[in-house]
């Protein structure tokens, strides 16, 4: 059983783009209307929109809708600059933006922009400071740092954000990052463990009920002074609503190459009718604490009746 709080549900949508401005802002409607909370982004240079103009155009389409990027990659901005931004989105609609921060991962990303891929424990130490920075630069009044990758003299960070600070999701599937994260962030993204930097058979098998078991565990011990303050989020990838479950369970299992168990069992998938998905979600923060899930959007209509069901409870 979950050593976190029993949070009530929240619910939202990754999407990467449409072919206007008009259809972005009718997706983020329909994300709205169907009572999902949170629109948002992944952050890469592959065909899909950049995420602080499209995220800003997805809120002022919208009156309640929360939008993050599932994550920024810290190594593609000076931390000054995107906290700058991040601030000016939690103005500009008053108090919706969600901070998504992560080290980054995806290789092809470094190599066709020619940026150096430096080790994960580079690019990990060089995001913590980054959090830091932003974290500077959305407090009160003027901050200095001094580390090994980013130095800042006397800077006051302005316009400071509505939200003080808006929420920090911070997403992992290494040990490292989910120590920092259950000490650090307010929200706590589970992930496969992408240290290939590629979506294959090794990440794949790192999404297992067992493997989920495991990262939750760190972030339990590592934020068991403060578990109370932690939502614990989760990005299903394989999400079908269904009558056939075993047999759409089987042909994901064979698309992508893995055991039927995994995909049977993985918090990754959800899977079955709009009952057996409810129950799903609710056995899921029983035993690991996910309060807060993330779908796409070819799954906003189908899944909207379960997001009515549980959401908020």
């Amino acid at each position: 059983m979950s050593q976190f709080p029993h949070r009530g549900f929240r619910f939202g949508v990754q999407a990467r783009s449409e072919t206007s401005g008009k259809q972005w802002a009718e997706l983020a409607r329909r994300v709205e209307g169907a009572g999902y909370d949170v629109l948002t982004m992944p952050d890469h240079f592959t065909d899909q929109l950049a995420p602080v103009p499209a995220l800003m155009a997805a809120m002022d389409a919208t009156t309640t809708l929360r939008t993050g990027a599932l994550v920024f990659d810290n190594d593609y901005k000076h931390p000054v600059i995107m906290a700058k931004e991040l601030a000016t989105m939690d103005l500009l609609s008053e108090g919706r933006t969600e901070i998504g921060m992560g080290a980054g991962w995806m290789i092809s990303d470094y190599e066709e922009a020619g940026i150096p891929y430096d080790s994960p424990k580079v690019r990990i130490d060089r995001f913590i400071e980054g959090i830091s920075v932003i974290r500077g630069c959305m407090s009160e009044g003027p901050f200095s740092f001094s580390g090994e990758h980013y130095t800042i003299q006397n800077y006051n960070g302005l316009p400071k954000p509505v939200q003080s600070p808006p929420p920090l999701l911070i997403g992992g599937g290494g040990k490292r990052v989910l120590t920092y994260a259950a000490r650090e962030a307010d929200i706590v993204g589970i992930n496969g463990t992408l240290t290939a930097g590629v979506v294959g058979p090794e990440a794949l098998n790192t999404m297992t009920a067992e493997s989920v078991d495991e990262k939750v565990a760190i972030v339990a011990a590592a934020g068991a002074h403060r578990l109370q303050e932690i939502e614990m989020n989760i990005r299903t990838f394989f999400v079908k609503v269904t009558n056939d479950r075993e047999s759409t369970v089987d042909g994901i299992s064979k698309m992508f190459g893995v055991s039927h168990d995994l995909i049977d069992n993985s918090p990754f998938a959800l899977i079955g009718s709009v009952d057996s998905c409810i129950e799903q979600l609710q056995q899921r923060r029983e035993r690991w604490g996910f309060s807060y899930t993330i779908v796409g959007p070819e799954n906003i209509d189908e899944c909207a009746p379960i997001v009515a069901a549980l959401k908020g409870k």
